[in-house]
């Protein structure tokens, strides 16, 4: 995922974690339609078919990932007024600094952001 975001420099990446409750299973690159480095969008044609691969493969959306070239691993406005997955974490990689930051947070109401713990499992 980190590798993607830097990939996409100097517009930010985007993409879906599926998984399985709060496991992620797998990683899902998506277009950026915007071609952006302060903004993304999904390219509509593309999350409608990996929402289905997802729902075939018995696994839900767990997670939407962008990256944040050269702001903190935080959610802007923007990121807040489009998180209409409830149930989902956002999950927001800073690649701004010399290490790579990642985040994760629950975004309720569009407006009620809260961090959440990254665990990595081997």
């Amino acid at each position: 995922m980190i590798n993607y975001c830097y990939a996409c420099l100097p517009n930010e990446a985007c993409g879906i974690l599926g998984g399985i409750g709060p496991d992620i299973k797998e990683i899902y690159k998506m277009t950026n339609i915007e071609n952006s480095s302060v903004t993304y969008m999904m390219d509509p044609a593309e999350q409608f078919k990996i929402m289905k691969i997802i729902r075939m493969n018995n696994l839900s959306l767990t997670a939407i990932f962008h990256s944040h070239p050269s702001s903190p691993a935080y959610p802007s406005p923007k990121d807040t007024s489009l998180a209409f997955y409830e149930d989902s974490f956002y999950v927001i990689i800073s690649i701004s600094d010399k290490l790579p930051e990642t985040k994760a947070f629950s975004i309720k109401r569009q407006k009620e952001i809260q961090e959440v713990e990254i665990l990595i499992k081997d």
